[in-house]
This record gives C-alpha cells, structure tokens and sequence, in this order.
C-alpha cells in the first residue's frame, strides 16, 4: 500500500514510517517543517531516503489535493501544539486540515482505504477521580488563586465528600481544559463523524506523553524528558514544578508505533477511539529520578522550584483496557525510553543554547509562574 503521513518528518510520525517501509509499504511524507519543532526549517537527516517527501502546508487545500494522490492510507499527524495564545493557529491545523482530508476524499473520490488521526491524552484535560463514596466526576480547571498559594489538588465540588483519589480514565470522558485539548477533540469528532457518515474507516489514537528519539529538543511543549534531560546533560539541576508528586502516564515511542499498526491492520478498530497509554503510573519526582540515574546522578533528590506551569492539570493516566483488547500493550519501560532520549540528545551537534531558549520562552509566555513566599 501507499501511505501519506502528515507530519512524518516529526517524532511519531518518521518512526511509524520506517515501521511502515520496514513492512514493504510505499510511503509519501507531506511537512511544512516549521519552527520550533524543525529549527532549521530542513529535511532531517533520519527521515529514510526511500520516503517520498513534499513540503508543504496542511491547510492548503491544493498541496493535501497532491500529497492525497494515489494513496491508499492516511496518517495525520501534522499538527499545532503550543503554549503560545495563537488559538485560531489550533483551529487551522488541526481541525482544518482534518476537514480538508474528507472533504478531498470525497470530492475527488480518492480510494483512501483508512485514516488514522492522531489525538492526544490533551482532551482527557484533568481527568477522573473519585470522592470518598466513591462517584466518579471530572473536577474543574485549578484556580490560579490556588496555585499561586500552593494548593495543587483540585478542588473537591460541594456536591460531593472528599478527598478525591485520580483513576485512570477511558476514553469516554474527556474534559479538555486547554486550546489545544480542546482542538484535539473536535478533530476527532470531525474525523470519525465524517468517516462513519461516507464510509471511510477512521480510526483516533489519543496519545499520552509518547517519549524517545527525534523528539524535538526546541518544543517547549514536549514535555519532562527533554526538561529533565537536557539540564542533566549540562550538569544543572531540573525544575520540579508544583511539588513533584503530579501523576503522569508516559508511553515509548516504539509502543506507540505498534499501536499504529493494529489500527491499520485490525478492522475491529474502524470508526473508533482508543487511548495509547504506558498503563504505568509516574509521578514526575518518580521520572525525574529515572532520568538522574540514566545520567549518573544516583544520589539526586528532587526538589520543588517553587513554580508552577498554567494550565497543566494535576494528575492523568489514560485507561487502555480498549486497545489491550486487540491484542496491544506497552512492553518499553520509562527506563529504556530515558535511555533512547540520552543517545539522542548525546549524538546532537550542540544544545547548549536549547534549556536557555526554552526557560526563556516560557518565562515570557507567563507560562511558569511563582507560587506565593
């Protein structure tokens, strides 16, 4: 088959697509390689030299009409994700462009057999708990009076007895609480309504935080293994923020590939969602000590910074009993993703100038913030 991935000069996607070329598959990569993500505006280095490259802009109608020629499969994973407040960006990339695949489909009757969309554990926004009776309920965004005092649980609502314990949450309640959440899961509404209403088989991986090589050092977004990483490399400290005990749900790259691959090849997973999860809980002191260790720093104790990042939630795990279901699991540890990340960031040219860049550009987007002396 003939594959087209959006996005496939990105983390997840070029390593989907040597899977894909590995399995005797034609693939056709369509990326705009903007900044930050690709730095230098150019074509990787890793990308495979059998992959059919077009550079362009997924919200331009006649490049997708194009890049959607002769294909038979579509992976999008182009998209915008971001602290910046461009929100209408959020919109054009990932909605958009979405729209724009079924529409070309339709219009000009492309035999596309499949699309896989790529979401994210984003539009799970704080995710589920339970109170001391044991009901489940989403809370509510943290308030910012809260944090700047410290307070870093979520409020427990009046109608119910707390405290609240997080469980791990399915993939039947989302709550996003930020834009690109919030775009993450009208794109998959887009998709799989569009999908089961003109026959296409649709299928939505919502990812959580997938860790591992070629992802990018210059995102602020990409979250704790960058973060921890680069400040070991460098001898420094990491930040901790909030204090440390924040639970997150992080999953190795090349489980994420395989995830990809049942959704191509197992039709049970037509017109569906699924969370694609480690299905192992980590608090980010846990993770901070993963990365220590890989770095030689068996003695480091985490510290709190005494800041906090807005808009990030508290605690989050996906659930992924559904994707166990056809026959998937996560079976890469934190540990070999912490690994893969360290011979990666080894094998740069130079990061010197990378946690400056980034510290600097949240610190100016109001992003981190000062909990109250």
């Amino acid at each position: 088959m003939k594959v087209l991935i959006t996005g496939g000069a990105g983390f997840i996607g070029s390593h989907t697509a040597d899977r894909l070329l590995a399995m005797g598959h034609e693939v056709r990569v369509l990326d705009y390689l903007t900044k930050p993500v690709h730095p230098e505006t150019q074509k990787p280095e890793y990308l495979d030299p059998r992959i059919e490259f077009v550079q362009g802009d997924v919200t331009n109608k006649s490049v997708l009409y194009m890049a959607l020629d002769g294909i038979d499969v579509v992976y999008h994973f182009a998209a915008f994700q971001d602290y910046l407040p461009q929100f209408s960006k959020f919109v054009d990339v990932n909605i958009k462009s979405t729209a724009l695949i079924y529409e070309l489909i339709c219009e000009w009757n492309y035999p596309v057999k499949k699309v896989i969309v790529a979401s994210s554990q984003a539009a799970l926004g704080e995710g589920l708990y339970i109170d001391a009776l044991g009901r489940q309920l989403q809370p509510d965004m943290r308030l910012e009076e809260d944090l700047r005092n410290g307070r870093w649980e979520p409020r427990c609502p009046q109608e119910y007895e707390g405290p609240l314990t997080w469980v791990p949450t399915d993939e039947t309640k989302t709550n996003p609480q930020n834009p690109y959440g919030m775009s993450k899961i009208s794109q998959e509404m887009f998709a799989l309504s569009l999908g089961k209403r003109y026959g296409i088989p649709t299928v939505a991986l919502r990812y959580s935080i997938v860790q591992g090589s070629r992802q990018s050092f210059y995102n602020a977004y990409s979250g704790a293994c960058r973060i921890f990483s680069l400040a070991f490399h460098q001898g420094k400290e990491p930040p901790i923020y909030e204090d440390g005990n924040q639970v997150r749900d992080f999953v190795n790259i090349h489980d994420v590939v395989d995830a990809n691959i049942i959704a191509l090849e197992d039709s049970r997973a037509d017109y569906e969602m699924f969370n694609i999860g480690g299905g192992t809980p980590v608090t980010v002191k846990q993770f901070a000590k993963v990365v220590a260790n890989a770095y030689g720093y068996t003695d480091y104790e985490p510290k709190a910074c005494g800041k906090y990042r807005f808009g990030d939630t508290r605690h989050i795990c996906s659930d992924i009993t559904k994707m166990r279901n056809l026959g998937w699991k996560p079976t890469r540890s934190i540990e070999d993703s912490v690994l893969e990340y360290k011979e990666w960031l080894d094998s740069a040219e130079s990061v010197n100038d990378i946690v400056e860049y980034c510290s600097k550009k949240m610190q100016d987007l109001n992003v981190v913030r000062s909990i109250n002396d």
